[in-house]
């Protein structure tokens, strides 16, 4: 498992849009599976599960990305599961890694 968490500053929509471009863009196999958007009050949560398949690893990998603005503070949470073959542990994480690179560029980015 790979993962990246922060706290940004910007527009919501503005990172949510970029954070989905990058993962989409910079793999020709990533696929949205699935999405959520909750909005309470001035709280809005954006929660996205990724899959693409990872060539080095020869299997699908997962990430999920959630994004909090929470009255005006921003959080980010990203995720990434799968990538290895082996049946007590993991072997190769390069998969996750590699997937998970997808998105620092846009998180540093924003990054407090």
């Amino acid at each position: 498992m790979a993962i990246i968490e922060a706290e940004l500053r910007g527009n919501f929509k503005q990172i949510l849009s970029e954070i989905e471009d990058a993962v989409l863009g910079r793999s020709v196999s990533a696929s949205l599976e699935d999405s959520s958007n909750i909005v309470s009050g001035d709280t809005r949560c954006a929660v996205r599960v990724y899959e693409r398949y990872s060539y080095t690893g020869g299997n699908r990998v997962s990430m999920n990305i959630t994004l909090l603005d929470a009255g005006g503070r921003i959080f980010v949470t990203a995720i990434t599961s799968g990538g290895s073959q082996a049946m007590l542990f993991k072997i190769n994480t390069f998969g996750e890694e590699s997937f998970l690179e997808t998105v620092t560029d846009v998180i540093e980015q924003y990054r407090v």
